[in-house]
């Protein structure tokens, strides 16, 4: 996919990620693949079928990057977010995977979720919305006047720590390897996707959910078209064909002038679809009164998804207003927000952005996230069950039992009882 100048280019890598996040709209909306959902069926009634179509998309995807990459179609090294960087951050990974997992169940739902909530006619996913992207926004960027982000007034001294300078880069190939190795990448992507295949493809009841094939199948198709193209624009500039990122680090050398420029270039490298930073970008176009210069890949996936969802929901005649049933259910929302905003950008993604595109790319720190996800997901799904049941029952109380029903502590420390 090569272009004779920059803006042809950029347009093409814009709505190439339009159209995919529209695809990803309709299909989400369509068949109700939720991450938060598959965890609940899961914990709650013992049904795995969303949790093997969301490894389903993981294996379409992990599979596709890694015969891709293997033949030199992809470039998932030098990606926004440095998914594979040698920097190994697993306190962040964990940690905010962990605050993801339960801000996403108290507010009913990841960030894509709450985008197709949104094209849904979900009011209240608007208040998370505006919430999630406020906080993300001011993770990454200075408040005004300062040059101080919520990261580093909040998180940086402690968290950045918590982290490991690898030899190699953190993807399972490279760290087997001791290096960049072709072939131990080809192998271990192979594995882990077949092992994920086996695990999805032998349940005959998932076998015979055709929603549930549709968007696994659909899912990891639209996370490796968003690698894809992003890895495969070029410019022709000079007799050399440029990636769109170092077309914009050699601009002053190429262009006449700075018309047409986006204002980063890291935005233009390799990448595919996450949803909590680029809804903080939302915020920022906004705010910054709508320049295109700020326009990214995830932007204007963030309303692809809300396009393809809305209209969805016009097709299925699901459309429907709906608002906050009372103040705790407002409180529990807004909670879920700020610690999926924290936790969103403190881990590099979400159920989508770390769970299938960063896990596409065998990176170690994405695995972590994933598994805490899940894991706050889980146990919060347990506490707010227990609490539930027993309504007098203290917090500790229903966390240690929780603890206990998930294996982690002995049984002599429950302290409630099951139905």
């Amino acid at each position: 996919m090569n272009f004779e100048s920059f803006a042809e280019a950029l347009s093409f890598f814009y709505w190439g990620a339009f159209i995919l996040a529209l695809i990803l709209g309709v299909i989400v909306n369509k068949t109700n693949f939720c991450t938060m959902g598959a965890v609940s069926d899961m914990v709650n009634m013992g049904d795995n079928n969303r949790i093997r179509a969301w490894f389903l998309a993981i294996a379409v995807a992990t599979l596709g990057v890694t015969l891709l990459e293997y033949l030199s179609m992809l470039d998932v090294n030098s990606t926004f977010p440095p998914y594979r960087a040698s920097q190994l951050i697993y306190g962040e990974n964990l940690i905010g995977g962990l605050l993801f997992g339960i801000g996403m169940t108290l507010a009913s739902g990841c960030g894509n979720k709450t985008l197709i909530r949104i094209g849904g006619g979900n009011l209240k996913s608007i208040i998370v919305f505006a919430v999630i992207a406020v906080i993300s926004y001011y993770m990454i960027n200075p408040f005004p006047g300062s040059d101080k982000t919520l990261f580093s007034v909040l998180f940086y001294d402690w968290i950045r720590p918590l982290s490991i300078n690898l030899t190699t880069q953190q993807d399972i190939g490279a760290m087997i390897a001791g290096g960049a190795s072709a072939t131990a990448k080809l192998v271990s992507g192979l594995v882990i996707s077949l092992a994920l295949l086996v695990f999805v493809f032998k349940s005959a009841d998932f076998r015979g959910s055709k929603d549930n094939l549709l968007a696994g199948i659909v899912v990891g198709a639209v996370i490796l078209g968003g690698w894809y193209i992003s890895s495969n624009v070029t410019i022709e500039a000079e007799d050399e064909a440029y990636t769109l990122s170092d077309y914009y680090d050699n601009w002053a050398m190429i262009s006449d002038d700075n018309e047409g420029k986006p204002a980063s270039g890291r935005t233009l490298s390799s990448q595919s679809f996450t949803f909590i930073n680029p809804i903080g970008q939302t915020y920022g176009y906004i705010k910054d009164g709508f320049d295109s210069a700020l326009l990214t890949f995830g932007l204007i996936s963030v309303f692809g998804v809300i396009l393809g969802s809305f209209i969805w929901s016009l097709v299925s005649r699901s459309f429907r207003i709906e608002w906050f049933v009372d103040a705790k259910d407002f409180t529990t929302h807004l909670i879920g927000a700020v610690l999926m905003g924290f936790g969103g950008v403190l881990a590099l993604g979400c159920t989508i952005g770390q769970g299938i595109t960063g896990v596409s790319t065998l990176a170690l720190g994405s695995i972590f996230t994933l598994v805490a996800i899940i894991f706050g997901c889980a146990l919060t799904m347990k506490i707010q069950y227990y609490k539930m049941l027993h309504e007098d029952a203290g917090f500790v109380a229903a966390l240690l039992t929780s603890l206990v029903d998930m294996k982690l502590l002995p049984a002599s420390m429950r302290k409630l009882e099951d139905m």
